[in-house]
């Protein structure tokens, strides 16, 4: 397929306001990167597929362009002209508020040179844009820079402004199409897995739009689709395997060792919801650290990188966050912990905690000060003492383990690891779980976690099988969408933070909510300089505007109705808690959570 295909494709996709309408123009493309009738076997159906989600590699793959704002405006700059400078390309950026219409404003072609790709114009593919972007990401050490720079001068170089526009907001993983995974997910069913002849009168699980376009594929191939995502969380794979191998192929897909999932999460509740809506309540203690998943096959120190698997010769345990990137280097004393106590493949799901001398918990921050540590691991080993708290037991010997309820996979748990394996006792009733919270508490931890005990592991699931108490101050995980230049000896350093929450997850829109200041010290303020500069979009006098990328956990009194910032509400008092490094922008709080909050003024919610 020729990229020109797929971005006009993309364009009309970006236009389309109706939801069963994006879901079939996005099967009828899915349909036509898939198609073999030509005898090729190098189809573009996973490419097109992860492409359409603003990625280039699965979502389970650790793997980045590692392309920042200011070197896509030099590209774009380079491949506009001799006259034109990324300092033009930002001025553009600041009137247009997006990279993608920058791009297409400009007319390529006329800089070809040896970074140039090809002879000429010719048609770039799919196929090759993918190549060359996982060159690109594979460039690495000294001249890296200005290889990646050269490489993305090439491609826009054999750019029409449609492909532009498309290729900028894919390497900056800013699609902006309004295709979420959902939206993928029902047209990987749409496309593969519906009776093209079938009568949508005749399904009850047929929608209609209203203008005539129809989803004809069932919920149980929707959900069949649903279940192998969530075990692969790779968007292309799936695709290939609903077109090749049908719902036999889907539901044949398990886990795999090495492989990471989505974590379950878990809603607010209370005792009483728990005890109403479960009978038995699982009780377990809620950690104040960062949540891991491990996997580990005893036999060897074999590696697992990109699209392999691991072999019969063992993988090293390696560990994910919550975001499912690589975090095993940082934390050299829980593999080695995991590697002298687990003989049996296993994944495992858990939180690394920071403890003291005594094995006392420590505060969040503690834990941030290791994880995903690049640089000086050994010294800040010393420093800061870290514990495995497993809780979940997703894969044993073997066996997959998500469809058993929960209290089956806990006894798992303890009999591959049971020196970290989480206490779970059993409630009946409210006096029952504020026994287990109070002792919680007094061990210095956050507070209790109430499960089903019944219930399967659900990947990527917010359900309502899992909830989370706490007795803490009510936080919110918001954006970081721009800052201002402090004052004084901070003047070099950003000082403030305007915050955003999510408004729209599938285009990754936000609004602000307030600004934070209080709570950072000298060390916080340098450390968010150094992650921020590179998203920094745009800046006027000392204000600036940051492309959303991170995650702040923000404490706050009281929010109120205001109309000084987009949303519509405030934060008063607002303080810096911490850096997120857990949560991706998708993961941040909502703008419906922040009028549910605000609806319950002076009367905070349980959590």
């Amino acid at each position: 397929m020729e990229f020109a295909t797929f971005a006009a494709r993309a364009e009309r996709l970006a236009a389309e306001p109706g939801d069963i309408e994006t879901t079939v123009r996005v099967a009828d493309l899915l349909s036509a990167a898939g198609d073999r009738e030509d005898g090729d076997d190098g189809d573009d159906l996973e490419t097109v597929t992860r492409f359409l989600l603003g990625r280039v590699y699965p979502a389970h793959d650790s793997r980045t362009l590692d392309v920042g704002p200011a070197l896509c405006r030099e590209a774009i700059a380079r491949a506009a002209g001799p006259n034109v400078t990324a300092a033009d390309v930002e001025e553009r950026l600041a009137s247009a508020g997006e990279i993608g219409a920058v791009a297409a404003g400009f007319e390529f072609g006329g800089q070809r040179g040896l970074a140039a790709f090809g002879d000429g114009r010719a048609a770039l593919t799919v196929a090759e844009l993918d190549a060359a972007l996982r060159e690109l990401a594979a460039a690495s050490g000294d001249g890296s820079e200005s290889r990646k720079l050269d490489a993305l001068f090439g491609l826009f170089n054999r750019c029409e402004p449609a492909e532009a526009k498309v290729l900028a907001r894919l390497v900056l993983g800013e699609m902006r199409l309004g295709v979420g995974e959902g939206t993928v997910r029902d047209a990987i069913a749409e496309a593969f897995l519906a009776d093209p002849t079938g009568n949508p009168d005749d399904a009850e699980s047929a929608s209609e739009a209203d203008d005539g376009a129809t989803l004809r594929a069932e919920d149980e191939a929707v959900a069949a689709v649903e279940r192998a995502l969530q075990v692969t969380n790779d968007y292309g794979r799936v695709a290939t395997l609903a077109r090749d191998e049908g719902l036999a192929g889907l539901r044949a897909e398990g886990l795999v060792v090495g492989r990471p999932v989505q974590a379950m999460l878990a809603q607010a509740g209370t005792a009483a919801d728990a005890v109403e809506s479960f009978g038995e309540v699982a009780v377990e203690t809620k950690f104040d650290g960062a949540r891991v998943q491990v996997h580990y096959v005893p036999g060897g120190d074999g590696e697992f990188g990109g699209d392999e698997e691991p072999d019969g010769d063992g993988l090293g345990p390696k560990l994910y966050s919550r975001n499912m990137d690589d975090v095993t280097d940082a934390l050299p004393e829980v593999v080695e912990y995991v590697a002298d106590r687990v003989d049996v493949p296993v994944i495992l799901d858990g939180e690394v905690v920071a403890v003291d001398d005594a094995g006392d918990p420590l505060p969040f921050q503690e834990v941030l000060r290791r994880f995903r540590r690049k640089h000086d691991v050994d010294r800040m080993r010393e420093e800061v003492s870290l514990r495995l708290h497993a809780f979940d037991c997703l894969h044993a010997d073997g066996a997959d383990l998500l469809d058993e309820p929960l209290r089956v996979r806990h006894d798992r748990l303890r009999g591959v690891l049971p020196d970290a394996a989480a206490t779970l006792e059993i409630a009946t009733d409210a006096a029952g779980i504020a026994a287990a919270e109070a002792a919680a508490l007094d061990a210095g931890h956050e507070g209790v976690m109430l499960k089903h005990p019944d219930a399967p592991y659900t990947p990527g699931d917010r359900g309502k099988e899992w909830l989370k108490r706490k007795p803490d101050v009510e936080t919110l995980d918001a954006v970081v969408v721009g800052a201002e230049w402090g004052e004084g000896r901070r003047a070099e350093l950003f000082g403030t933070f305007l915050l955003g929450v999510r408004t729209d997850e599938a285009r990754e829109e936000f609004v602000a909510i307030g600004k934070v200041a209080t709570g950072l010290t000298d060390e916080a303020l340098a450390d968010l300089t150094d992650r921020l500069e590179p998203h920094v979009t745009s800046e006027e006098g000392t204000e600036i505007g940051i492309r959303p990328a991170v995650v702040l956990e923000v404490g706050y009194e009281e929010i109120q109705t205001s109309p000084t910032y987009s949303s519509g509400y405030a934060l008063r008092f607002p303080r810096f808690v911490g850096v997120r490094e857990d949560k991706s922008v998708a993961d941040a709080d909502s703008l419906e959570r922040v009028a549910r909050l605000a609806g319950d003024a002076g009367e905070r919610p349980s959590t």
